[in-house]
Formats: structure tokens, sequence, C-alpha cells
């Protein structure tokens, strides 16, 4: 058996302009060749690409890589990494030449209505959407994972699930993100109000864990030897189902025994749009992440994106003008594609060139002057991502969710499993943002077995028809801006992937009017921008790429550095 390496590497950054020579490296990247003898994981936890990568040095594909790397994410990772919530799975198979999109989002419960969220006065009720039961869809991530294995995998489920059990059962080494957030005023007040979660979340008294300390977690290694013994069928009609159930019986959630049975995956055709050669690989509605990333794609091909620069005025203005109609669109046109027809020419290359006739290249168009489009004339959607490729050529690229940071905060007692607040991501009421601040229209409202709406964009690009890059990235509604930011920084600005992900990123969503911008970008940049009439804010972080490139026989990875104990594994 082969040993996993896993690389940590210090960081040497320059903002924000790079050579693409110039040797930057980061904690958990890989950014020396690495012979393609095995394959590579990257994922937001270094634990969690180490398993990954040890299923690769054992033979398995990228499949079974990234269904075991999403199952230790679920105890290592519990912000994100889940059980409880739902996502995305892009997959090329290299032997059939094939992509495959795998939506295993969240569905709302059977009797979820329109007017789930509002109050007796007919206003949007934060709490309920939020931070209640009522806000839990019916969860799909181990729906999801069992259909990509038992399809496309080479392992058994028993396999793949091993490794998760044991860290679940013997426990892990706390890291100091995971013992900062859980100190903090936030998670601790919401987590600690929970019984379920204060048990394995703190000790006794509600004390906070230690970084360096041991985090075992018992009812999750149940439910995990549970779904090893017994399939999907102990989280859709068995032990596990009955406890969830019950919860939502005993604090007012929707979800009943018949809604989890009836709970299916659904594979899609993904979206497939092409960049000054590149192939660009998407995921469909119900994420709104390919659309809007080959949208977007489509409307900068024809600006001089290169010749502008990385990170000048110019650049963010055009940059900001594209994401304003694409969030445009995205609040009128997209939802659940079982149960809207989502329109197709919103990837077209001709409805680009009409959006961008509206764009000025010296001029800010303010947001309240841009509108939906029309795309009809032109007919002919806390979140963590792993990136996986293998030495067959297959490639995975996965993102998936509890929607909030530890999702509502409750847990389902007697299974260690945190639940989904992802209902909020119906569009509760039109003109009402949701907590991400977007805004939403008939197309995501909320009804009965529906999905909800996602900003997740798991993308592979592809080069000479073979897979290049494979990435994504957690962020809320900012996750297609980072996504698309990255494939630039490669595709245009030529920088190698380290370089590509710790570039300085900014954000336009349409509404709020206000320009988000990373630290990094420079003082006259800044006044540039001002002087157009933005209205600028100095954002946190945005998102957390994991991204892997093959050039010819060597992969290439990268961690985000934005979020701790992110790391690169090769079996």
């Amino acid at each position: 058996m082969k040993k996993v390496v896993s690389l940590v590497i210090f960081t040497i950054l320059s903002f924000p302009f790079f050579s693409n020579d110039l040797p930057i490296v980061e904690y958990g990247s890989i950014n020396h060749p690495v012979i393609d003898d095995g394959g590579m994981v990257v994922s937001q936890r270094m634990i969690a690409s180490e398993v990954g990568a040890q299923i690769l040095a054992q033979g398995g594909n990228a499949v079974d890589a990234a269904v075991a790397t999403g199952l230790a994410l679920a105890v290592v990772l519990p912000r994100a990494g889940n059980l409880g919530g739902g996502g995305f799975m892009v997959i090329y198979l290299k032997e059939e030449d094939k992509t495959i999109a795998i939506d295993y989002r969240e569905k709302a419960p059977s009797a979820a209505t329109r007017d789930l969220f509002l109050d007796e006065n007919g206003d949007y009720d934060r709490k309920k959407a939020q931070f209640s039961l009522l806000s839990a869809g019916v969860p799909g991530s181990v729906a999801g994972f069992h259909h990509a294995l038992t399809r496309y995998g080479t392992l058994t489920w028993e396999e793949v699930l091993q490794p998760a059990i044991k860290l679940a059962e013997d426990g892990f080494v706390i890291p100091h993100d995971l013992a900062n957030t859980l100190a903090s005023k936030r998670y601790r007040e919401r987590l600690s109000a929970d019984p379920a979660a204060a048990k394995v979340f703190f000790k006794k008294n509600n004390e906070i864990y230690s970084a360096g300390e041991i985090l075992v977690q018992k009812d999750l290694a149940w439910t995990l030897k549970q779904l090893s013994q017994n399939g999907p069928e102990a989280f859709y009609s068995g032990d596990i189902a009955k406890l969830i159930v019950k919860e939502m019986e005993r604090n007012g959630g929707l979800i009943t025994l018949q809604d989890l049975k009836n709970y299916n995956v659904a594979e899609r055709q993904p979206l497939e749009g092409s960049y000054k050669g590149y192939k660009v690989v998407s995921m469909p509605p119900s994420s709104s992440g390919g659309t809007h990333l080959i949208q977007m794609l489509n409307m900068l091909e024809d600006f001089p994106i290169k010749e502008m620069g990385f990170g000048s005025a110019d650049t963010i203005h055009i940059l900001a003008e594209v994401m304003k109609r694409a969030y445009a669109d995205r609040s009128k046109y997209l939802g659940d594609s079982d149960f809207y027809k989502v329109p197709s020419s919103l990837v077209s290359k001709k409805y680009a060139k009409a959006l961008n006739k509206e764009i000025s290249l010296d001029q800010v168009t303010p947001s309240n002057e841009v509108s939906p489009g029309n795309p009809y004339p032109y007919e002919s959607p806390d979140t963590t991502h792993f990136s996986v490729m293998d030495s067959y050529g297959n490639a995975v690229s996965n993102t998936y969710t509890l929607n909030f940071s530890y999702g509502s905060g409750k847990m389902i007692p007697g299974t260690g499993m945190l639940i989904n607040n992802e209902m909020d991501d119906f569009s509760s009421k039109p003109g009402t943002p949701n907590g991400y601040g977007l805004l939403g229209s008939e197309a995501n409202a909320i009804e009965g077995n529906k999905r909800p709406l996602s900003s997740m964009t798991p993308t592979i690009i592809f080069k000479d028809q073979k897979p290049y890059m494979v990435f994504g990235s957690p962020g809320g509604s900012r996750i297609i801006t980072t996504v698309l930011q990255v494939a630039l920084n490669v595709m245009e600005h030529e920088m190698n992937i380290a370089q590509a992900v710790h570039s300085p990123r900014m954000h336009h969503q349409w509404l709020p009017e206000v320009l988000m911008l990373e630290k990094g970008f420079g003082s006259d940049t800044e006044k540039l921008l001002e002087n157009k009439g933005y209205k600028l804010y100095q954002s946190s972080t945005m998102g957390s790429v994991q991204a892997i490139v093959k050039e010819g026989n060597y992969f290439y990875g990268s961690a985000d550095p934005r979020r701790p104990s992110a790391g690169v594994a090769t079996p």
C-alpha cells in the first residue's frame, strides 16, 4: 500500500500582481509538480484530504475518494461537512469520456407552503426561516454519496465509510479554527441552546474545548455505523429516520417519514460553456452557479481582460458590471428545473452580447437601472468544497452544505448530526432578501418537494479535451463570483493555481448597491473605483477554493488559506 503524502508548506505572498514563475506556496498546497502516480485530493480539512488520498492509495478511483472525503468532512468539519444537508457533484469519467451532474440538494417537505416563513402580518420571520426546524429541508447528502459510489465508484459503501467511523469513534485533534468558532459568542450561544448539540460540542456546564484536545462523537459514530450496516435505508426509512421524525414532531418541524422515503437524487445534464478555447462544465439548476458562471464568462469574452490587467480598476469595473446583470437575472429566472423552466438562453453567447451593449467601459450603471434581462428571444441555479483527480483520468468536483455554519444550530438527538436550514434559500417573500442578501421570485417560491435554489458551483475546466482544472468554493452568494475570478486568473492572467487561489477577490451582486473588496487591491485602485462612483465595502475573506490543475503528467494543488486547516494530499 502506498503511503499518503501530505505537504505542509509556508506561504510567500505578494499582492496584487504576480509573475507566473513566482515561487508561491501555501499550507497544504503543492506548487511543484507531483507525478501522476495516484491522484490528488484537496479539501477544507487536511485530515479529510488524507482520507481521500488513502482511498486512492488502496486503488480506489476519484469517486471512491470523493465519497470517503465527504463522509470524513461530516465528522471533522461540523460547520459545513454534513450528513444532514445536501449538495452537488460534477463527475468526469475518463473511460466513457462523459461528465455527469449529481443533484443531491435538499428538498422541501411535502407540507411546506409558500407562506411558511411569514408572520401574522405577512412579514418575513427570520427566526422561523433560519433557526427553527421549519427551516430544515429533507437531507440529500447520504443519498447523493451512495448514488455516486454505487454507480461510478469501485469500492464498497462499507469501505469508504470506515475512515469516518474511526474519526467519530476515536476522535480527532481539534484545530484552532474549530475551537475558535465554538468559543465565539454567536456559535456558543446558538449551539449551547440546543441540548443535543451542546452535548457534542461542549464539555459539562458548556465549557469550551481548546485547540489540541480530542473531540469524540459517539452518537455520530453510531449513525455512521447504521449507514455502514444498513445502507441509506437506515437514514431514509430506518432507525436514523425515526429519530429525525421524532425530533421534527417534538419541535415543530415538517419532515415526515414519507418525506424521507420519497427523497430522490437527480442526475442532470451538466451545463457546458466555452471561454477562449477552454471548455467549462458546471452544475445546472437547482444550482444557479453553473448558469451564471457561464453567462458571465460569455460576457467577459468580449472584453480585453488580460490587457486591462489583474486587479486594475478597469478590470474590477467590468467584472462588477457583468456580475450585476447575472445576479439580476438570477433573481427572476432561476429555480428548481423540475418545477420551473429555466431559460436555456441565459448561457447563450448571443444573449451575453445583448447584455454587453448596456455596459460602458467608463461609466458605472447604478443597480436601480439594472433589471433582469429578456433571454427569451435568444432561446435555441456555510458550505464546503473538495476536489479529486485520480491517475485513471477521472475527476470529481463536489460542493455541499448545511447552509449557515452549523446549519440551524439544531442537532437530531441520538444521531450526532446537525440539520440544515436550507429552506431559507427559497424566496419567502418577493422583494425580501434571504440570509445572504439575495432576492428571488416565483421561480424560487416555496413549494412541497421542491429544491431551493443554490449558488454552489462545482466546476471542471477542460483544456485540449482533457480535465485541466477541478475546483469550487463555499461562500453563500459569493460562491459564483469566487469561482469566476479563480477561473479568470488561470485562463486570462496565466497564474499558477496557488496564485489564482491566493489573489484578492471582489464581489457585486446587483443589490445591495455595494462593491465588496478583499484586502490587497491597493489604495490607488480603490480611489479610482470611488471616482467612478462605486460605494466600496472592505469585505472579510471571500470563499475557500479547493483546486487541482493537471498539466501533462503532473498534478498541482491549492487549498485556500482563507480558512485554516485545509490541505492537499496525494497517495
